[in-house]
């Protein structure tokens, strides 16, 4: 009996013993609550000093009017910018409208409802577009050569003084008048091509109408409504003047092959910039799409990381401008360009 009841008695203290060891579930480093260091779930992570804005991500939306080698040159400028300036932060959403107008408010109402950061908008329909469908998202124009003329504000004064800003297209209208008096000194009559559609196209030929009457030339402007009619028009400039002249106009860009299938061999065509040069040129005082597509993305990273305020960013124009030459067209005039000529890449 007794030695049951030692049994019963050992047994029972074993039981309290195991519930004693029991009643603490603590981690066995527990005992360190006491410690300096913070609780783990107050702890900041290590680079967390790292956290502004060289790790912010942002997303822009690129509106293209048009393929076309100028147009595409300054959205690869504006797209290497924005990579080499904000690596790995940006992301990018090219669109091309495809030459339509109506497309580039659909493309850009995308953006918008989107969410985007920023809009770069490649060609006046494109930035009249994103200036249409929002005055809050940072808008950045790039190959537009009249910011006046496209937004339609008079007396421009270089800043458009809302959301909107970018880079020209304009190459001096001054010194494409002078280019035509050093091939064609004894010319008499110019016709200016353009389409009517196109604000900025009226704009340059008004202007280099002026510079050329002032030389002696009889100039005659040459409107189209379209491509419907654009041959049309071509074929009567070419009947009726020495030398014609285009200007930088989308149009005529996407449709060089209607120019030159007229005037290759028969008259000259002087352009506003390289792309219609390399078409159905002779000559252009051409700049650089690239660059300044690479201006419009370093606008870009400036506004995105709060470094810029859009309304208060000025236009900025191409630093450099260069004459260059169409070897074919040139070829099947019988003509040699003057000294200080560049060759252009024909189409």
């Amino acid at each position: 009996m007794k030695k049951k009841l030692l049994a019963l008695v050992l047994t029972l203290a074993m039981a309290l013993s195991l519930a004693a060891c029991g009643g603490g579930d603590a981690p066995a480093d527990s005992g360190d609550s006491g410690s300096d260091a913070p609780p783990a779930e107050t702890q900041e992570p290590a680079d967390s000093g790292d956290s502004g804005a060289s790790g912010e991500t942002y997303k822009v939306g690129i509106c293209q009017l048009a393929p076309h080698p100028a147009l595409d040159a300054a959205t690869q400028g504006f797209t290497d910018a924005l990579n080499a300036l904000l690596p790995g932060q940006v992301d990018i959403d090219p669109q091309n409208a495809a030459g339509d107008s109506p497309t580039c408010a659909t493309i850009v109402n995308g953006f918008v409802s989107g969410g985007v950061d920023l809009i770069m908008a490649n060609a006046t329909a494109p930035l009249q577009a994103a200036a249409s469908a929002t005055s809050d998202i940072p808008v950045l124009g790039t190959s537009v050569t009249e910011y006046g003329v496209a937004l339609g504000i008079e007396n421009f004064s270089g800043t458009v003084g809302s959301n909107v800003s970018g880079t020209s297209d304009l190459a001096p209208l001054d010194q494409q008048a002078e280019m035509i008096k050093e091939w064609y000194p004894d010319a008499k009559t110019v016709g200016l091509v353009f389409c009517s559609a196109e604000p900025n196209s009226q704009y340059q030929v008004d202007n280099v109408e002026k510079f050329l009457t002032d030389m002696g030339y009889d100039c005659t402007q040459y409107p189209f409504s379209d491509t419907n009619d654009m041959a049309s028009v071509v074929q009567s400039a070419v009947d009726a003047c020495d030398v014609l002249y285009v200007p930088t106009d989308n149009t005529v860009a996407n449709n060089t092959g209607i120019v030159d299938n007229i005037c290759r061999g028969v008259k000259p065509v002087f352009a506003g910039e390289e792309g219609i040069c390399g078409g159905c040129g002779v000559a252009t005082l051409s700049i650089s799409y690239y660059d300044i597509g690479y201006k419009t993305g370093e606008m870009a990273a400036d506004i995105l990381t709060g470094k810029a305020d859009v309304s208060a960013m000025a236009v900025e124009y191409a630093p450099q401008f260069t004459k260059k030459y169409n070897p074919v067209t040139c070829e099947a005039l019988g003509l040699t360009a003057p000294e200080g000529y560049e060759a252009v890449t024909v189409q």
